[in-house]
């Protein structure tokens, strides 16, 4: 289906989400349409953020707010959902577009396995009712199925449409671009030659896939690596629970912009706790270039700043190979809680591959060298 159409036959005028490659299609029209703005489209830090954000545009208006995301962000919408739009609180309705990622019978990366499975129940417990749009599924289809759902939304209840793979499609380009000069697979082959044996966890996305190839062609093994393949957001506090009760072993954390902002608060916690083994670099490339990328706030914010407020010690930024290499030999000689800000560019190579090991492998060999170690 044209995602003009699909658009057209929704009739919102607001819509806010988190980019996911199975709704690509839409998230593109999206930024040709509207671009970032604040009266029709606003790309926020994660999901939940987002259903607060198009309850206050109800709020504000009495019009009917799209919240887009990918079925892995269903777990950030339950509180939201259950505490504040649900009827039984404040009746405030949304319109759900859900990307469904390994659906039953198709197949996906293992992070999306058991949520794939859960999709829909996820959605029936909250009391969501649901559409599944496929290739099939046809403009009459959707119009009729929309019309019931005003219904629903009229009661102040949500609705869902919950997206196929290759369902939507749109026939314009956006170029997603920045002014950064360093790729991010040479910034992570920097950071390797510069931690030694040191553990590293690296966050979702492409940044664990080019560590698992650039570990490949040093032969040097996955050991050291914990690839953290799904929990977008959630690396640096696994990284601090690790470097909490490891206080003897540096602990490096390859994290992006993205994921850095999904769950800002980690970094408020790291702060306050200030393990002097810790090293925090965030790759900032203000996208979420692994599904598209689409742009995230992080390049009109503070990192440097947001991190010495949360009192992290020591924190700089850096836009090239000069500036990094000085901070990782800083960082590695020294012992002390600090952040590394790198500029990059957006863009990775298209033969770029997947981890060739399972995640439960992964695990394991980690834990094992975090006890021999």
């Amino acid at each position: 289906m044209n995602v003009e159409k699909f658009v057209e036959i929704i009739g919102s005028d607001f819509y806010t989400g988190v980019p996911d490659s199975q709704l690509r299609a839409l998230c593109d029209y999206l930024m040709a349409r509207y671009g970032i703005d604040p009266k029709h489209h606003i790309i926020a830090a994660n999901e939940g953020n987002c259903t607060a954000l198009a309850a206050g545009y109800h709020l504000a208006t009495g019009k009917i707010p799209v919240v887009y995301m990918q079925n892995s962000g269903e777990g950030n919408i339950i509180n939201p959902v259950a505490s504040l739009l649900n009827d039984k609180v404040y009746d405030i309705p949304c319109v759900f577009i859900v990307g469904w990622r390994s659906e039953p019978g198709v197949h996906d990366e293992p992070q999306h396995i058991y949520q794939g499975e859960v999709t829909l129940k996820l959605l029936e417990d909250m009391d969501i009712d649901h559409f599944v749009i496929s290739k099939e599924t046809t403009e009459d289809e959707l119009a009729e199925k929309m019309a019931a759902f005003r219904e629903i939304l009229a009661t102040g209840k949500q609705v869902a449409f919950v997206v196929k793979k290759g369902a939507l499609a749109f026939d314009g380009q956006v170029k997603y671009e920045n002014g950064n000069a360093m790729i991010r697979e040479d910034i992570i082959r920097h950071i390797v030659e510069h931690t030694g044996n040191d553990p590293i966890v690296s966050t979702t996305g492409k940044a664990s896939r080019e560590l698992f190839e650039i570990r490949e062609a040093r032969s040097e093994g996955h050991k050291m690596d914990f690839l953290t393949v799904g929990s977008m957001g959630h690396a640096s506090s696994i990284a601090l629970g690790i470097a909490l009760q490891k206080p003897d072993k540096k602990i490096w954390i390859i994290d992006g912009d993205g994921a850095a902002l999904m769950h800002m608060g980690a970094m408020a916690v790291i702060g306050a706790n200030a393990p002097e083994n810790i090293v925090h670099i965030i790759i900032n490339n203000s996208a979420h270039e692994t599904v598209g990328g689409m742009p995230t706030v992080a390049g009109k914010i503070d990192l440097v700043k947001i991190a010495k407020g949360c009192g992290y010690p020591e924190a700089v930024s850096v836009d090239n190979f000069v500036q990094l290499n000085a901070a990782l030999e800083q960082a590695q000689n020294s012992n002390c809680l600090r952040l590394i800000e790198v500029k990059c560019s957006i863009g990775a190579r298209a033969d770029l591959g997947r981890p060739t090991t399972t995640a439960k492998e992964n695990k394991r060999s980690f834990m094992q060298y975090l006890v021999a170690k």
